[in-house]
């Protein structure tokens, strides 16, 4: 059986572009520009604000799409937040998983990759497969900073005294830039990855972000993903079957031992396992 819409029973409307201030037929309630802060949702025309009714919607909804497909889940989506719903890639086996099922649903969706300038050659040129594969162009966004002049004005590569600032300042920051006027964005993490992750809601709202945040593949192993990616013959970055089951910047990157978590290889000699994208 598809997903209901536990509050509604004809389908759910996408928000309103022409939504006024004042109106309250919308669960999606539009605010006062003036008090915009200009971050993601509340950047939008109309902006979206996190009322305790709207975070209350979303969490049953959430709860209602526990146990549906990545399809439905991306279709709810789309049906919800289009034309405002987006996804950021890393072009790892489960962005590509979902990539390769919004070409089968809504396929105009922007899609974007944020271009630390310390991508592997392999991660680029999985972006030119896509679009060979799907005709979709994953949109490059990059920091205002070349990696040249980014090391030249901080002595020296900032990844190896202080990656999280590195992360900061070449990826957050500019998937903030990149959210900015979207109400919602697809997330392609498993629960099962890390101790960060396992809470993570099939629909919530992304504070750091101020979006609606959506993990289509939140209940979904490795062993899932790998098995729809070899039935359909989805392309992947070529560094999986060298030991790198997560890839990232190639100086925060290493190819893992047999028995170490699939995260191991990121950042390893540093206490860090996550770019900061998906914590709180």
């Amino acid at each position: 059986m598809g997903f209901q819409n536990p509050i509604r029973q004809s389908p759910p409307p996408r928000p309103s572009m022409n939504s006024s201030p004042d109106s309250r037929e919308s669960v999606l309630q539009v605010i006062d520009p003036d008090t915009v802060a200009g971050r993601g949702a509340l950047a939008a025309d109309p902006p979206l604000e996190p009322t305790a009714e709207f975070l209350a919607e979303l969490a049953r909804d959430s709860q209602s799409l526990e146990s549906e497909s990545p399809q439905q889940i991306l279709r709810y989506a789309v049906d919800r937040f289009a034309p405002r719903f987006t996804m950021a890639t890393a072009f790892g086996p489960e962005g590509m998983t979902l990539i390769h099922l919004l070409a089968e649903i809504a396929p105009e969706t922007p899609i974007f990759n944020l271009d630390t300038g310390y991508q592997f050659d392999e991660t680029l040129e999985l972006r030119e497969r896509v679009k060979q594969r799907y005709g979709i162009e994953v949109e490059l966004k990059r920091p205002d900073t070349t990696v040249e002049h980014y090391e030249a004005i901080n002595g020296g590569p900032v990844y190896k005294s202080d990656p999280n600032r590195c992360c900061f300042d070449r990826k957050l920051r500019v998937l903030q830039d990149a959210a900015k006027g979207m109400y919602a964005w697809a997330s392609a993490i498993r629960r099962d990855q890390s101790e960060d992750r396992k809470r993570a809601a099939i629909v919530g709202w992304d504070q750091k972000f101020q979006l609606v945040k959506i993990s289509p593949l939140a209940n979904w192993t490795k062993n899932d993903v790998w098995k729809l990616i070899t039935t359909q013959k989805i392309p992947y970055n070529p560094l999986h079957d060298k030991g790198f089951p997560s890839v990232g910047c190639w100086p925060c990157t290493r190819a893992i031992g047999l028995g170490e978590d699939e995260r191991a290889g990121r950042w390893s000699g540093f206490e860090k396992k996550e770019c900061g994208l998906h914590t709180s």
